[in-house]
């Protein structure tokens, strides 16, 4: 029954398997993300309230999700090389949080433009932001936790710890809104209930939501490929491979 997750744990059998998902989880990304942008930047209508404007959501709110997704996966991954001593368990977390902070950065910056003409300034320290801006600081934590100790081991167990303690920081920002006195707008689709958004502006929104997911599956195979052969450059494997 276990069989699989066990595999899981077999550094050539990851390698092998991130390399055959990445043409496929890229084709996905490509068309999602395509048809997404497409549909919701030409043919999607204009928003009552925010006219044009609101178009920002279609890249805002994907890297925002995945922001939050890609840190709750490095957070269970660092657990998982913490609780059961799977070393990919380590190289899954330190190959996420690059891609998780680049998704934060985006969301982050993209959320300031969309600020400037809603709310007449491109920040405010609002809940949503400022948790998102600590969820930034902890990726850039993470991976500077890691990289400060010469002992790659001491440094993966200080990062998942780091990450773990700071997995707090996910809810707080999903419900920031719900919490306390927000200006940003509350939830649209993940609620209770029929989503607030029309089908010809929803399904353009969870198509770039499936593609964003898509491109950081394909990116997280291609970065633990390489994380896989430098964690494993001296297992006779590694040798037979990059010959």
């Amino acid at each position: 029954m276990w069989t699989w997750f066990y595999r899981l744990a077999s550094p050539p059998y990851v390698y092998r398997t991130a390399a055959s998902l990445i043409p496929w989880l890229m084709t996905a990304a490509a068309l999602t993300i395509g048809y997404g942008l497409i549909d919701g930047l030409v043919f999607a209508p204009p928003d009552y309230q925010q006219g044009d404007a609101f178009r920002i959501i279609y890249v805002h709110a994907p890297s925002a999700w995945m922001s939050l997704f890609s840190y709750s996966l490095m957070a269970v991954a660092g657990a998982i090389g913490l609780i059961w001593r799977i070393k990919i368990g380590h190289a899954v977390a330190a190959a996420t949080a690059p891609i998780g902070a680049s998704f934060t950065l985006l969301a982050l910056v993209t959320g300031s433009l969309w600020g400037r003409p809603m709310w007449g300034t491109y920040w405010a320290w609002d809940p949503r932001l400022t948790s998102e801006l600590i969820l930034l600081f902890l990726y850039v934590g993470v991976m500077s936790l890691r990289a400060a100790f010469e002992d790659p081991a001491r440094g993966d167990r200080a990062a998942a710890l780091l990450a773990i303690v700071g997995v707090v920081n996910v809810p707080i920002i999903h419900f920031s809104v719900v919490w306390w006195n927000s200006l940003h707008q509350g939830a649209t689709i993940a609620k209770i209930g029929k989503p607030s958004m029309p089908g010809s502006m929803l399904w353009p929104l969870l198509s770039m939501l499936f593609g964003f997911m898509c491109f950081f599956g394909a990116v997280l195979c291609m970065r633990l490929r390489g994380e896989v052969l430098n964690r494993e450059r001296q297992a006779a494997w590694v040798r037979g491979v990059v010959k």
